[in-house]
């Protein structure tokens, strides 16, 4: 099974409520899309820090899944830091890209840059994942 179809094959709930669609998967570098809807903006049209922080979140630990070491059980997050940068406007598609920092026995860093379709940065999160 290849890593993307590792990720698909146990899909996250609150992830598929956002409308996370995975696109690419490898040890080194996981990509996801999601299309800013309504319902995940703030008052002023553009998408909610909340699902912005959710999609890094998912990409993170998806990335930390297909790199477990032997014998692990899983992985969650320990500590998220996220910097906004720019907005995404309902209707535009984000891309997230998570590339790792550290990849250890016990933890696990990423990197993810969200921009939109025209490359502009909204966020970049740095995450930790713990490994169970």
């Amino acid at each position: 099974m290849t890593p993307l179809e590792m990720i698909r094959s146990r899909p996250l709930p609150f992830a598929a409520l956002i409308g996370v669609q995975f696109t690419e998967a490898m040890p080194e570098r996981v990509t996801a899309i999601i299309t800013v809807r309504d319902d995940l903006c703030t008052l002023g049209g553009v998408i909610h820090g909340g699902a912005v922080m959710a999609l890094a979140d998912t990409i993170g630990a998806a990335a930390t899944f297909i790199n477990l070491p032997e014998g692990a059980q899983g992985t969650t997050t320990i500590e998220s830091k996220t910097n906004f940068i720019g907005p995404a406007k309902a209707g535009v598609t984000v891309r997230a890209v998570a590339e790792p920092v550290h990849r250890g026995r016990r933890t696990q860093v990423w990197q993810t840059r969200i921009e939109t379709e025209e490359g502009r940065l909204v966020a970049v999160v740095t995450q930790t994942q713990l490994v169970l």
